[in-house]
């Protein structure tokens, strides 16, 4: 494995150094040598790190999830507060409705089935646009407006919202009994819990700092320790008590930073770094994940079905923006960041070929939602990725008096380089 490792992130740097001189970004390359190097093309990765691939995937999601909670400022949050709240579930409420109904013409499904495909599609990745909006927020970019802290926000709850939605449904088609009532309210109360903890979390790791002041290392290691049992907590809460654990690990950072501006920014710098290994991780193990040869099964049809349900996504999310100071192109690059997918699709896109396994059912209709959570990923992932860089580039701005300041940051530093 561990050679293996070494030969990806080589490999990585490489792609990662050649993509963005033409102009791409680097993630778009990993996800692509992802797919060639994974099983199902040339099948080069080590068994043995596809075995550990969830949790590596999943360290290096918190990882960029952590950063994120040490750039959402409570003044940028308040501004975008009910815009972040409108994006978390009209947009794949929109997606899923028009699968939904959609899918049995296309894939000859029934409607309970391709609600099934809707919920699994309808969630928006985190993992592709989380390192661009926090890219967007170091660089100061579209600040004024909020609009990566919007985005970061918002794309957080979105899953928290479809996986739910997703229980629900998969319960009903197997045949299990369960409280529809109770897990629909579980989507703001799971929600609100992960924010309780994370700031009760964030809270005690800031007193425990201030009083014994460790190396800024040992920090992030404490923090990303403390997030990631923070999610295998979860897993021993189903059941039991709903509780989003990403929304959590996300209110770290944020309490972190309104407590101890200095502490958040340091831990940021360090998990920055950590981010450069991670991001290898997590992109080249999500593509590996894509099965190319099932995706290309579905032909046209499946290729229309998720285009179709992208553009009732993107009236969705476009309808949460109506009425406010976004200008259009603002409003189309939102769009457009709401589009990518993969962390989801990759964890449970073939859930529900398990469950009908289990439940002795027929198998078909599994496949073919594996199919087309394949193929989303596959379709969506490396556009989406290129497609946010590109055109944030050239929606947002910079205002003239964070140039100022960025422009004073350059030239204290060559002054203290200098002296």
């Amino acid at each position: 494995m561990a050679v293996s490792l070494a030969e990806l992130v080589i490999i990585c740097l490489l792609v990662d150094w050649i993509f963005k001189k033409i102009k791409i970004p680097g993630l778009v390359g990993m996800l692509l040598i992802g797919i060639l190097f994974g099983p199902y093309a040339l099948g080069i990765l080590s068994k043995d790190l596809l075995n550990v691939s969830y949790d590596l995937r999943l360290i290096a999601l918190i990882v960029i999830l952590l950063r994120a909670g040490f750039e959402l400022s409570k003044e940028t949050l308040q501004r975008v507060g009910m815009r972040a709240l409108l994006l978390s579930f009209v947009p794949a409420t929109f997606e899923i409705v028009t699968i939904t109904f959609l899918g049995p013409h296309f894939l000859k499904i029934s409607y309970l089935e391709s609600a099934i495909l809707g919920a699994i599609l309808g969630a928006v990745s985190p993992a592709v646009v989380v390192p661009l909006m926090i890219g967007f927020i170091e660089k100061k970019m579209g600040a004024k407006k909020g609009i990566p802290t919007l985005l970061l926000a918002a794309s957080s709850i979105d899953d928290v919202f479809v996986i739910v939605i997703y229980s629900v449904l998969i319960g009903i088609y197997t045949g299990n009994k369960i409280n529809i009532l109770w897990e629909l309210s579980s989507i703001p109360l799971s929600i609100a819990i992960g924010i309780v903890v994370g700031l009760i979390t964030g809270w005690i790791l800031y007193k425990l700092f201030e009083r014994y002041n460790p190396r800024a290392t040992k920090r992030v290691l404490i923090v990303l320790g403390v997030a990631i049992l923070l999610v295998r907590a979860e897993h021993m809460l189903e059941g039991i008590v709903p509780f989003a654990s990403l929304i959590a690990v996300m209110t770290i950072g944020f309490i972190i930073l309104e407590k101890r501006e200095h502490y958040a920014h340091e831990l940021s710098s360090k998990l920055g770094k950590i981010w450069i290994f991670s991001e290898i991780l997590l992109f080249t193990l999500v593509g590996a994940q894509v099965n190319t040869g099932v995706a290309m099964k579905t032909g046209l049809n499946g290729i229309v079905l998720i285009m179709l349900g992208l553009v009732g996504r993107s009236i969705g999310t476009y309808l949460c923006l109506l009425g406010n100071e976004y200008s259009l192109k603002e409003k189309i690059f939102i769009v457009i960041s709401y589009l990518p997918k993969a962390t989801v699709q990759a964890a449970i896109g073939a859930a529900p070929l398990a469950a009908m396994k289990l439940a002795g059912m027929n198998t078909q209709p599994g496949e073919i939602i594996l199919t087309i959570a394949v193929l989303s990923i596959l379709l969506t992932a490396p556009f989406g990725a290129w497609a946010i860089s590109y055109t944030g580039s050239k929606v947002l701005k910079v205002s003239p008096e964070e140039e100022t300041e960025q422009l004073r940051a350059v030239i204290e530093s060559e002054a203290e380089t200098t002296v």
